[in-house]
């Protein structure tokens, strides 16, 4: 074996139960596409539940989405779009070397879910103020609280578990963040930047998903 080999086998990023840092990419990227297609199935069945519950009752789902706020929602959305961009921005520089571009653009990143995280504890505020939580204490003026109800049962679960699953983002990138910082990631070594990006990137398409379904049926009806 030549000394190049041995020096890559010998990366202080390389496993020991993998045979090269090759291999133990293809297993991390591996393991995060299937970490991510049970994520697809949980969050699957909420959006199964809200089309068979928004098909029957269709016209408590417009009056609940008549409840949220449309401007905080697609503030939000763009929040998240661009967080998306300084993301794949970050993987890109730890794939060249660029540490103080990928170290500045992770703190961008984590301001932008904090900014979202900010944003939907306002809205959640002012739900609950309303007293639109499912419970003893739901209320709701206009016909058919009772199946308007259901409409904020899903907007609480599916936004809830959005919420936990963007916090959990935002530390797993805190953590990144620090060790890009000292000089952990390169051209050699970059694949747990690569998968915190796709991690990130299924969080933000979720919400792509929520924010119409949630957001946009009253303005659809109106119009």
């Amino acid at each position: 074996m030549s000394d190049s080999a041995t020096v890559a086998d010998h990366n202080p990023a390389l496993q020991h139960h993998f045979a090269d840092m090759e291999q133990q990419q293809q297993a991390a990227t591996m393991g995060m596409w299937v970490f991510l297609i049970t994520e697809i199935m949980f969050f699957g069945g909420m959006f199964l539940a809200y089309m068979v519950y928004r098909y029957m009752y269709y016209a408590a789902f417009v009056a609940g989405s008549q409840a949220m706020d449309f401007w905080y929602g697609t503030i939000n959305t763009i929040v998240l779009i661009c967080s998306s961009l300084t993301m794949a921005l970050a993987v890109r520089a730890s794939q060249v070397g660029q540490r103080k571009a990928l170290v500045a653009l992770l703190i961008v990143t984590m301001l932008f879910g904090c900014a979202f995280m900010g944003i939907k504890a306002i809205e959640y505020t002012g739900h609950w103020r309303d007293h639109q939580f499912p419970g003893a204490s739901f209320h709701f003026e206009g016909p058919d609280p009772q199946h308007i109800e259901i409409f904020f049962s899903l907007y609480w679960a599916m936004t809830g578990f959005h919420a936990l699953h963007m916090l959990i983002g935002i530390v797993v990138v805190g953590f990144i963040t620090f060790y890009a910082w000292r000089g952990r990631y390169g051209p050699d070594y970059h694949n747990p930047v690569e998968n915190v990006g796709l991690y990130w990137h299924f969080v933000d398409i979720v919400w792509i998903y929520l924010y119409p379904l949630l957001y946009l049926i009253s303005h659809k009806h109106t119009g």
